[in-house]
Order: structure tokens, then sequence, then C-alpha cells
């Protein structure tokens, strides 16, 4: 159970909200063809392709950039990558420097889960990587979170914070930025982060922010949740005065599911 703040979780207003345009990003993963990639773009430039109160971004695999930007091109959806180097070129077999992808790209996820536990990426890697991505104009979406026992061990705020702030070493303010909060024991399980629970990381990891940087920032920056997002769920978290968006994973490779993510994201938008 998450810790309580002394503020009331039911009821957080993280201020100033209008700065932030809501994300849903949609993280395929090492899935799909090209062809089906483009199947799948295409049925969701029909669904969802005019929502503009939304920022809609798809994230397919390298192969598939150039075709599925084609795919959605005219509408209001965004492209983007799912890693990029730290280096701008050079004898480094099988990376992908931002320089080749930002033609296409208008956002980049640094520094997963699955890229930290897979293959080794540190914090201090994942801060060069978001430097180089803001300094080639793409929008890094930085993820952050927790394992399990990291959790159960009452240590996840400080392990969330640590991240943050190292990640965000070299980083200015003001500067383009989204963070997800993603706990790794609910990526890909079905067992989401309760409501309560994601506010309270998500509030920490504004303080952070704001002893970082400042306030403005801190209050700018869209802050995601990821993990087992799915349409049964993102109606809650879209309500929430401090979550702005997800970052999705499984659900964003059914066209149906992720447009009734989004729209659930845009109702909650119109929403006085």
């Amino acid at each position: 159970m998450a810790k309580q703040r002394t503020t009331d979780l039911e009821n957080v207003n993280c201020g100033l909200c209008d700065l932030r345009k809501p994300v849903i990003a949609g993280n395929w993963k090492m899935n799909t063809s090209i062809s089906e990639g483009v199947t799948l773009a295409r049925a969701l430039a029909v669904r969802i392709g005019s929502i503009d109160s939304v920022e809609v971004v798809v994230c397919p695999p390298f192969v598939s950039l150039s075709s599925i930007a084609a795919a959605v091109k005219g509408t209001a959806i965004h492209i983007g990558v799912q890693d990029v180097s730290e280096h701008d070129d050079g004898a480094y077999t099988g990376e992908i420097a931002v320089n080749m992808v930002s033609e296409f790209a208008d956002y980049v996820i640094v520094g997963h889960s699955e890229r930290r536990l897979n293959y080794g990426e540190s914090d201090a890697r994942i801060a060069l990587k978001l430097r180089a991505a803001v300094n080639g104009g793409i929008t890094p979406i930085i993820c952050v979170g927790e394992s399990e026992e990291t959790r159960e061990a009452g240590d996840a705020e400080q392990f969330v914070r640590g991240q943050v702030r190292e990640c965000l070493r070299d980083h200015q303010g003001g500067q383009p930025l989204v963070i997800a909060y993603e706990p790794i024991w609910a990526i890909g399980t079905g067992q989401a982060a309760t409501l309560p629970q994601i506010e309270y990381m998500v509030e920490s990891i504004r303080e952070e922010l704001a002893d970082q940087f400042d306030t403005h920032t801190a209050e700018a920056t869209p802050i995601l949740y990821g993990g087992s997002v799915n349409p049964s769920n993102i109606a809650e978290y879209a309500a929430s005065g401090c979550i702005d968006g997800a970052l999705v994973g499984g659900a964003s490779l059914n066209a149906d599911d992720f447009a009734a993510i989004v729209k659930a994201q845009a109702d909650a938008v119109s929403q006085p």
C-alpha cells in the first residue's frame, strides 16, 4: 500500500494542468512486420487520426518508421522511436543515431525498464541518450520505475526519485521532456498500480523536478503512467488531476483498444 501524504490523494491537483497536454504513447516493442504495422497504423488513422486534444504517439520498430510515418501522414498522430544511441555517428554496430530518425520521429522512449534489465543500461547512459535526443530535436519520454522487491522494502519513492535525479543530471529546465512512471511489477503482468499509488509517485516525481529545476518545470512536465494500461482502467487514470496520459504496451497493438484509450483521455480533457 502506498504511504499516505498529508494531501488527500483522491483529490490531488498538481496545479497548472493547462500547461500539460496529455500524451498517449503506444510502444509496439519488437512486434509487427512492416505490413502488419502499416495495417495497424492505417486503422489508427481512421479511428483517432483527427484527435488533437491529446498528443498521440506510436512507436513502431525502427524498420517500419518510414512506412508508418507515411501511413499516418496528414493526421494528428506523431511518430516515436523506442530507443536511440547516445552517439551521433561512428563505429557502433547496430546502433541508431538521432539524426537517422529525426526526419520521422518527434519522440523517443529512453530508459525503458526492458532496456535497463535486458541490456544493462545505467542511469548514466540514459542521461547521455536523453541529452542526444534533446540536442537532436526529439522529445525524450524517460521511463522510471521500481521493482516489486524495491516497493515491498519500502524504498520505491527514494529509488524513483534517484532515477529521475541521475537521468536528468545534464538536463536543463524548460527543455522538452516527458516522464513515464512505469513500475516494473506492473509492466505486462495485468497487475496495474492503483490510482493512489500512481498519484503518490507522480507527486513525488514533481517534487524532485522542482528540487532539481524549478516549480514551473515541475508543473509543465507531462508525467505518464505505464503498466498494464487498457481500455478498462484508463478512464480512472485519465480523470486524475495528476496523471497526464499513458505509455501503453500490449494494448497499443490492437487498434480498437488503443483507440479506446486515446478517446477516454480525450473525453477527460473535454470535461470541465
